[in-house]
């Protein structure tokens, strides 16, 4: 986010940031917690949530590097609307509330960089509202998921992309809103009808155009 920044605003952004390193399950920070700051994943995964007033828990998004968390939190000192927790190691660099915000005062740029990157999370929950939250079915959504994952870190062939899953069948039911044993029926029912393949957390994607004809309800 704030690499390309003009030289005398980078230098004054390595001044402030501690870089840190998380193992896998650490939490960055909690749901309504009061804002600490912002962290910068430099390398690693983190798995952003919200949690119901029943108890349920709904992954909002996976982070990836190169995104800021708690960005919306320490800009408007509101509590963090997420709870996030590596879900890899992670590198992180971290810069204090007052830090960030007098940075922000001092270099524009960095302002219109903040700017952006709101207005970006603010689309993408837009779109990830309209694609998982207006599914009809919770095959619908996970055809959806999974198709959303290959155009962004599948391997192999286009044809047959491959994926590296990093959640649970716990946490992907968590981030479509269906039950644990919802997500392991729906993947047996997709390698049966051979669209996928499945080995440890390895998923192969088979049938590319059957695993989208489900996620259009057709």
């Amino acid at each position: 986010m704030f690499c390309d920044l003009p030289t005398s605003a980078l230098q004054a952004f390595e001044t402030i940031k501690y870089a840190t390193a998380y193992p896998k399950g650490a939490v960055l920070f909690v749901e309504g917690q009061a804002p600490r700051g912002i962290f910068v994943l430099c390398k690693g995964r983190v798995k952003l949530s919200i949690c119901g007033t029943d108890g349920k828990t709904l992954i909002v998004k996976i982070a990836e590097p190169g995104e800021v968390l708690g960005l919306g939190g320490t800009v408007s000192g509101k509590p963090y609307e997420l709870t996030a927790e590596t879900i890899d190691p992670c590198q992180v660099n971290f810069v204090k509330r007052e830090d960030f915000l007098r940075f922000l005062r001092e270099h524009a740029e960095a302002c219109f960089k903040v700017a952006q990157q709101l207005s970006e999370k603010y689309n993408n929950a837009c779109h990830e509202v309209r694609s998982l939250g207006l599914s009809h079915s919770a095959g619908e959504k996970l055809a959806k998921l999974l198709l959303e994952w290959s155009s962004k870190n599948a391997e192999g062939a286009k044809q047959e992309p491959r994926l590296k899953l990093a959640l649970t069948h716990e946490e992907i039911a968590q981030m479509i809103g269906t039950s644990r044993e919802t997500v392991t029926r729906l993947f047996a029912d997709l390698r049966k009808r051979q669209i996928v393949h499945t080995k440890g957390s390895t998923v192969v994607i088979r049938n590319k155009a059957a695993l989208k004809q489900i996620a259009s309800n057709n």
